[in-house]
């Protein structure tokens, strides 16, 4: 991985795992409610010239990647709950880049959207543990990236806000901040 990369994906790309088991399952449940604890203790502290930092050259400010993070966890959401309720539904993707441009993502404080995974994220887990083995195994479809099962959107969404925090934290310690 160049210097680049390595800057972009600190934990590195998204890796499906190969098999899902009830305990992998639980263990990316775990990992989904950790990750609000862990985007507010990657910002606390942070000042606002901080926050207008972009974790990399090219890259989204530190703001705007904790915006993106609740974009994320609202658009999982909604996908999780249509797999859920309807049969291989088809969603919707969304332009993540523009989303990123809007008022809401450039100038609110990052707290407002950590409030909100914090909250969605408790309702988020409680239907994630909720599932039977079988639900589990049922589909969205992506318009690009194809059928997905729930399983494996639970994978990607834990590695997604995972993977954005660890571009804040990394920032945070090439800064020494």
């Amino acid at each position: 991985m160049n210097d680049l990369t390595q800057l972009q994906y600190p934990i590195g790309p998204f890796q499906p795992p190969s098999a899902y088991t009830p305990e992998l399952r639980q263990q990316l449940i775990d990992r989904l409610e950790a990750s609000a604890a862990n985007l507010r203790a990657a910002i606390t502290g942070l000042d606002e010239q901080q926050l207008n930092t972009p974790y990399r050259p090219g890259g989204w400010t530190v703001r705007q990647t904790v915006h993106h993070i609740a974009d994320g966890c609202m658009n999982g959401f909604i996908r999780t709950k249509l797999g859920l309720t309807e049969d291989a539904p088809l969603v919707k993707p969304f332009e993540e880049t523009r989303w990123a441009e809007t008022a809401d993502s450039t100038q609110p404080h990052p707290e407002v959207s950590v409030r909100l995974v914090e909250a969605l994220l408790e309702r988020w887990v409680a239907m994630w543990r909720s599932l039977s083995a079988e639900q589990f195994t049922r589909t969205f479809v992506h318009p690009v990236n194809g059928p997905t099962t729930l399983e494996a959107a639970l994978a990607f969404f834990v590695w997604h806000n995972e993977h954005h925090t660890a571009q804040i934290t990394s920032l945070r310690k090439r800064m020494g901040w």
